[in-house]
């Protein structure tokens, strides 16, 4: 399925609320997420003008679309210098020899591992995000007051 002219969502990560459960691995149909010490990570899906992945690819085999920074299987040569540069370890080269990665569900209704996530650690809305650390501090804070009581 081809996504031309829609933006994909960007995918978000709380490290605070990740139990290390790794259903968020086992359902990322690209095999594109590892948790590290409690924190999910995969592509971060730099601007076009940043990737150093897009930018070394000597086949044109990684694009950006709709957000998203993916690679095109039937360009890959599998000669892994998008896996050399990228800065976060985000790329792979699958047992066929090709670079895989997050293309943020290209293809998908939903991402994969944010529907798999039982706490919300991984996100699109980062409004939840927000609120939910407001919360947090706004609890320490009722806690302060009534130890100044």
């Amino acid at each position: 399925m081809e996504n031309r002219g829609v933006e994909m969502d960007e995918l978000k990560v709380n490290p605070e609320l990740c139990v290390d459960c790794g259903l968020c691995e086992r359902n990322c149909p690209n095999n594109a997420i590892r948790v590290h010490d409690g924190v999910p990570l995969f592509c971060m899906h730099c601007s076009p003008e940043k990737a150093p992945c897009l930018a070394v690819c000597p086949k044109g085999a990684i694009v950006a679309l709709g957000g998203a920074i993916t690679i095109k299987q039937d360009k890959c040569i599998g000669c892994g210098l998008c896996h050399s540069v990228c800065p976060i370890g985000a790329i792979t080269i699958n047992e066929i020899g090709q670079a895989t990665k997050c293309d943020l569900c290209e293809g998908y209704d939903t991402q994969q591992c944010v529907e798999a996530c039982p706490t919300h650690a991984l996100t699109n809305d980062t409004e939840k995000i927000i609120h939910d650390k407001q919360e947090k501090i706004s609890e320490g804070f009722k806690k302060i007051q009534t130890l100044l009581k």
